[in-house]
């Protein structure tokens, strides 16, 4: 009788442990991709915040470079990238930017008004020092010499920071696809990358690499 006792508190024990165990797992696992749901009922987690909060001053960085094209003499193939990467990375700013007022998150100040950023040219690249920790970004003073740069030497020196610029939007796209929970935005990484990479391709064509 004492010997089925024991072995009644012993598996009792066990089923405990085992149960402990895995709620520690389960705790685990759901802190490092813990889940938000907004009002209107978008799942999203701090990976999701992370990516679109600082994907939109990047995009915002790469069209104040898009500006400092305008009035200038491109070649033909160097004028039309300008065109597709504003047509693109508009639109892009805005659903971010949406989505962000969405999730009841702040939504992140850039050089330019994301909201018009079709019609509004630079007003100057001025910004805070930690954007420059996202990857690709370049700095203020980089964007100074660019700006001040004339013909040729402008061309090449856009087209190099712009290739350095989308290497850091697709490092920051695979984050988002390894780590975020919103399907839209992961959907919006996976085209990033594949869309930057084309340009990266098509850039380092134009240089000569």
């Amino acid at each position: 009788m004492k010997h089925s006792k024991r072995l009644v508190a012993a598996a009792a024990a066990a089923t405990l442990l085992v149960s402990l165990t895995a709620c520690g797992d389960d705790g685990s696992a759901g802190d490092a991709r813990a889940e938000e749901t907004a009002a209107n009922g978008d799942v999203f987690n701090d990976a999701d915040v992370a990516f679109t909060t600082e994907m939109i001053p990047h995009h915002a960085q790469a069209l104040a470079m898009v500006d400092l094209t305008r009035g200038r003499d491109l070649s033909p193939e160097v004028q039309n990238l300008t065109e597709d990467i504003q047509a693109a990375q508009v639109p892009e700013i805005e659903q971010m930017v949406d989505w962000l007022n969405d999730w009841d998150k702040p939504v992140p100040e850039t050089m330019q008004d994301h909201a018009n950023a079709e019609d509004d040219g630079m007003s100057g690249h001025e910004m805070g020092d930690d954007s420059t920790d996202m990857p690709g970004m370049m700095t203020n003073e980089e964007l100074d010499e660019l700006e001040a740069a004339q013909g040729q030497e402008f061309e090449t020196m856009w087209l190099e920071m712009m290739i350095e610029h989308h290497q850091g939007a697709i490092e920051m796209a695979k984050d988002e696809q390894a780590d975020g929970v919103f399907e839209a935005a992961r959907k919006l990484a996976e085209s990033i990358e594949t869309s930057q990479q084309a340009e990266i391709d098509h850039m380092n064509e134009l240089l000569g690499s």
